[in-house]
């Protein structure tokens, strides 16, 4: 009887391994060439991490980002230093997980997820994916609360509201990392993220000093992948900050997702692209680049529990905004606002392009009185910005076209309202008051 047991339990085990896929979870280092890693094993897919310990007892971090004649291609997320044919490499497939909980608040962490501040350690509560797919159009309720950012020429004239994406389009030096700071210290947003991808280190500290500050930093979480670090891991550490986002949205609570700068984000992709053979397409960006950006943007939204609502910064390379990632980040958010290096330079800050700018939500999201007085302002600056020339040399007359003469009165009170200083802010209601008054003698 026991030996009929026991050829029962043989034939019971023996149906189970015949339904067990067997998964190569190591491999070892074949080559490497520059920034790829070729390996033979271990079982991983595209976006998977691995590990590999080198034999000098070092482990270097890698992702998958590509196949070649049955072997694996990876790219590193840290130093090189040590490897060597034959080291092991190990899939990690938990590795795309953050763990995430209400301490990170006033954190700054790595492409990791890890507090880089020199601060205690996080105690997770929850582990989320860093390549959620976005959630789905049924899923999303309509955007139909204003979200105050405390800028008046935003609030205003470009309004946006709770669960909207919109992009900040500007060249260098125009002043994208004073506006965001002002947007993180005045917007009524419960909870800030922020992803700083491919800054140099040192404007990485002025921003959390000068831009931010302890009121900023105290509901804030920054994640940072400076521009020396990996391609991999600055792309990563964007999804790092989505899901961390995405947690404080799961809370109920409304997130402002700031990303700094989707064009160093889409360099870095790049990167990883033509390193896996893909072939360059627009000004040499390949087609995962933009594949990739509407899963990013797509991820934000306002939903049942809660919303996320990003600001995209984008470089303007020469400020030309018809370049490709221009181009294809404009035609996906649902707003943009444009800064002009005329401004910039005469120092009008904000330096918002207001003529160039739009929020698509804005007609539904502003109250009558303030879309009046909107539609009234920006008539006169059109009026003032055509005949600028006219006026300058001193040709125009005054009295030959009534409706420039009344933006000529109007113009300097115009100029001093759409001019806020970085620490300034203003509740709505005063917004709106101050353009019904100016909009009364446009």
């Amino acid at each position: 009887m026991n030996g009929l047991s026991g050829w029962f339990d043989a034939q019971r085990l023996v149906r189970v391994l015949d339904r067990t896929d067997t998964v190569r979870l190591s491999g070892s280092v074949v080559r490497t060439a520059g920034l790829l890693i070729e390996s033979e094993g271990p079982a991983a897919a595209v976006g998977d991490f691995c590990e590999i310990l080198t034999r000098a007892g070092t482990v270097i971090r890698t992702q998958v980002i590509g196949f070649r004649d049955g072997r694996i291609l990876s790219m590193p997320l840290e130093e090189t230093t040590g490897l060597q044919p034959g080291d092991v490499i190990t899939a990690r497939p938990e590795a795309a997980r953050v763990r995430v909980s209400d301490q990170l608040l006033g954190r700054v962490l790595d492409g990791f997820g890890q507090p880089m501040d020199g601060g205690p350690a996080v105690e997770a509560s929850a582990l989320y994916d860093l390549y959620a797919p976005p959630p789905g159009p049924l899923e999303r309720e309509p955007i139909s609360e204003r979200l105050e950012t405390g800028i008046r020429v935003i609030d205003g004239f470009l309004t946006a509201g709770r669960g909207q994406r919109v992009g900040i389009f500007g060249g260098s030096g125009v002043g994208k990392s004073t506006l965001l700071g002002s947007l993180v210290k005045n917007s009524d947003a419960e909870v800030c993220v922020l992803a700083l991808v491919g800054e140099r280190n040192r404007e990485v500290r002025d921003f959390i000093e000068h831009e931010l500050g302890p009121e900023g930093m105290r509901r804030s979480v920054l994640v940072v992948a400076t521009s020396d670090r990996p391609s991999p891991l600055r792309v990563r550490a964007c999804f790092v900050a989505l899901a961390v986002a995405e947690y404080f949205r799961d809370q109920g609570r409304d997130v402002l997702l700031v990303a700094d700068s989707v064009t160093r984000l889409a360099m870095a992709q790049r990167e990883i692209g033509l390193a896996a053979g893909e072939p360059p397409s627009q000004k040499g960006y390949t087609p995962s680049v933009f594949q990739m950006l509407p899963r990013i943007f797509e991820r934000a939204g306002n939903f049942r529990r809660g919303s996320i609502t990003g600001f995209f910064t984008v470089l303007v390379e020469g400020d030309d905004l018809n370049e490709p990632v221009t181009d294809a980040v404009r035609g996906i958010l649902d707003g943009h606002i444009v800064l002009s290096r005329a401004l910039a330079n005469a120092g009008h800050y904000p330096a918002i392009d207001l003529l160039h700018s739009v929020s698509r939500l804005a007609p539904r999201l502003a109250t009558p009185r303030q879309r009046e007085a909107a539609n009234r302002l920006r008539e006169a600056l059109a009026v003032l910005h055509a005949s600028e020339d006219l006026v300058r040399i001193g040709a125009y007359a005054a009295g030959a076209n009534p409706q420039l003469d009344a933006a000529l009165r109007l113009e300097n009170d115009l100029k001093q309202f759409l001019r806020q200083r970085p620490d300034e802010r203003d509740p709505f209601e005063m917004v709106e008051a101050r353009m019904a008054a100016l909009a009364g003698g446009a």
